[in-house]
């Protein structure tokens, strides 16, 4: 059975030049768990942040860190040294384990983004960072993150998949599966259509029981999915990713 996660559950943390939706996936599953993440996939911040922006250096322990953007420029810095513009196509991984400091400035053009937290296996694994360069249109689903170990071009310590897909309106759009993983596909800006399901910008749908079947784009979207494993064995003691309800 598909269930729907609707975007009128989301809290707004922050609002102003620094606008926050939080999406926390496990509310996707209602009263079946009492925590917010589903699995290991603890949240998806959706952020909205303003020309002249500037996130100040701050820590992250425990925390797996998908930085996706859909339009705009953040520029990056971070205690390993590394200062770098992230953009649309441009993908970021902080695995900050035992600590990891980073800042973030809007110097041009408002940006949106996904911050994506994924719990890691294990407390205080040693801290990386990761970029890599992706295709900015492609329609059928890219492999982004993979756990360590698989072919994926960034590696999570955990047993998570992160795909992207950008179907244009009309196209309809296989969804692939991965054996032992459920499914949390997320629209990112766009809406699609599945089964008789319409699901808009900020919204998700999973099924526990069977694969989901193919959708429609209503209009040109993109669109996030992740496979988790909700079995997984992950650390608690992340900075984001161990918030609870």
């Amino acid at each position: 059975m598909i269930k729907k996660l609707e975007a009128s559950n989301h809290a707004q943390p922050f609002r102003g030049p620094f606008t926050i939706t939080r999406i926390q996936p496990g509310e996707i599953l209602g009263d079946e768990t009492e925590d917010t993440a589903f699995g290991p996939l603890a949240i998806i911040d959706h952020a909205v942040m303003k020309k002249g922006l500037t996130i100040k250096m701050h820590e992250h322990v425990n925390d797996e860190i998908l930085s996706y953007i859909s339009s705009g420029v953040t520029h990056h810095k971070d205690s390993a040294g590394f200062e770098a513009p992230i953009a649309r196509g441009k993908l970021m991984m902080m695995n900050a384990g035992e600590s990891f400091w980073h800042e973030e400035k809007v110097k041009e053009d408002e940006v949106e983004m996904l911050q994506i937290f994924v719990r890691p296996s294990e407390t205080n694994l040693p801290p990386k960072i990761q970029f890599h360069d992706k295709p900015t249109k492609n329609q059928d689903w890219y492999v982004m993150v993979g756990p360590v170990g698989s072919h994926a071009p960034l590696s999570v310590r955990q047993n998570v998949f992160i795909l992207d897909a950008h179907p244009k309106i009309g196209e309809a759009l296989e969804i692939p599966t991965y054996d032992g993983f459920a499914p949390f596909l997320y629209v990112m800006n766009g809406e699609i259509r599945i089964q008789n399901l319409t699901v808009g910008k900020q919204e998700a749908v999973t099924d526990l029981v069977n694969p989901l079947p193919p959708l429609v784009a209503n209009e040109d979207t993109t669109l996030v999915l992740f496979f988790v494993n909700l079995e997984a064995t992950m650390s608690m003691d992340g900075t984001i990713s161990g918030l609870k309800k």
